[in-house]
């Protein structure tokens, strides 16, 4: 069983910046494609961006890309959004997730997430 906790979001202005970070304990972490999505009030939850288990292969929603970085350290356990020009679209609970173990192919996934930590709020004020 893998646990995940989110931190890191709060408040910004339009145009700021934040760093969403995602630890995880218990069960593998190293063998694991990892995930960040975002659910705004009233909408479902959307993929933001995904990493797979090396770090050598990432994956962008159009929305954001170009304004996110998504990283991992795989020693340290932990899953990183870095998030630049928030905009007010961007005001939602940011979850990190992590797919079932998989050395097999090393993917970047943008569904089929088993593990679901609580979320983070990132508010962004215009």
């Amino acid at each position: 069983q893998v646990r995940l906790v989110e931190s890191g979001g709060g408040l910004v202005q339009a145009g700021g910046s934040l760093k969403l970070s995602c630890a995880a304990s218990g069960g593998t972490f190293s063998d694991r494609p990892l995930g960040w999505f975002r659910q705004a009030p009233g909408k479902e939850r959307e993929f933001v961006a995904a990493i797979s288990w090396s770090g050598d292969r990432t994956s962008y929603a159009d929305s954001v890309k170009g304004r996110v970085t998504i990283s991992r350290d795989n020693a340290k356990k932990t899953l990183s959004l870095h998030m630049n020009n928030l905009q007010p679209e961007d005001e939602a609970i940011y979850f990190c997730a992590a797919r079932s173990s998989d050395y097999g192919v090393d993917n970047a996934y943008q569904s089929g997430y088993e593990y679901w930590g609580l979320g983070t709020q990132v508010t962004v004020s215009s």
